[in-house]
């Protein structure tokens, strides 16, 4: 199987927006399924982890990679509720590096599930747990034939971002960055050169940014910049604002619509994307 796919299981920023104006494009926090032919990798654990997690338990045993682009709560929250981490029959390498916290990522998810904050400590997971840190601007091999390329990201405590190169296409997760006024961000723009599919921080409009400048978020007018640049096929919109509810997307889609020489969509639950067939 040399199926190359990107599933999206949270697409949302900052807090989980459950709700009957969220129903089209979902409430759920960050976190990505990507196949490698029979492989599996994931990107956060915000609280779509919880989802994916509930597809996967017919699946076992399940051997997976987690890469987690920063320890904000809004990346994490899912882990403590991942169903397939507590069954011995599993294994999962979590992978990640937390910037100028300097914390191993091991430590970040063991300071998220103790009391008061979670009743059930890391260790109670009874899966096979590998946790692997690397420094940004590494290329990590978590399989002979897959090849993943790290950045750092503009964001406060730090972030990272991956591209993940498989059977000659590319997909690319960039998000929880801001982007600069007066320049294209050069490490994203070589991370991002000639993808197939990148997936960016879109949190603001170009309307709403001044207000939140120096929060660590971009827009998807910038976003669209970065891709014209750097000869992306596809750009999608990602973590939309607790703020954004359906309709407000809807618009910003049809918005996206016209961006030329790019295909260019936002980010909703349940949508599945294939580089070799989701270009333009």
């Amino acid at each position: 199987m040399d199926d190359f796919s990107v599933r999206f299981w949270g697409v949302r920023g900052s807090i989980p927006r459950p709700g009957s104006t969220t129903v089209r494009y979902g409430g759920n926090t960050p976190c990505l399924e990507m196949r490698c032919g029979d492989r599996l990798l994931i990107f956060d654990a915000g609280t779509g982890l919880h989802v994916l997690g509930q597809h996967l338990l017919d699946q076992s045993p399940v051997n997976a990679h987690l890469f987690v682009t920063h320890s904000h709560l809004d990346h994490i929250s899912g882990l403590p509720f991942f169903a397939p981490a507590y069954d011995p029959a599993n294994a999962f390498s979590l992978w990640g590096n937390h910037g100028t916290h300097g914390m191993p990522v091991r430590a970040a998810l063991q300071n998220l599930m103790q009391v008061p904050l979670f009743p059930v400590p890391l260790e109670l997971m009874q899966a096979q747990l590998r946790f692997v840190d690397f420094a940004p601007g590494e290329t990590l091999s978590p399989a002979a034939d897959i090849e993943i390329r790290t950045a750092s990201l503009n964001h406060p405590g730090g972030a990272i971002g991956y591209r993940v190169d498989y059977q000659g296409k590319s997909i690319c997760y960039l998000t929880d960055t801001e982007h600069y006024p007066d320049r294209l961000d050069m490490g994203i723009l070589e991370l991002i050169r000639n993808a197939d599919i990148v997936i960016y921080d879109a949190t603001y409009t170009d309307e709403e940014y001044p207000a939140y400048r120096g929060w660590g978020h971009s827009t998807w007018q910038e976003g669209v910049k970065l891709c014209q640049a750097a000869g992306v096929r596809s750009f999608v919109a990602f973590h939309h604002a607790p703020e954004h509810d359906d309709d407000f997307l809807d618009h910003m889609a049809a918005e996206l619509y016209q961006a030329p020489y790019l295909r260019a969509l936002v980010a909703r639950e349940g949508m599945a994307l294939h580089p070799a067939l989701d270009t333009r």
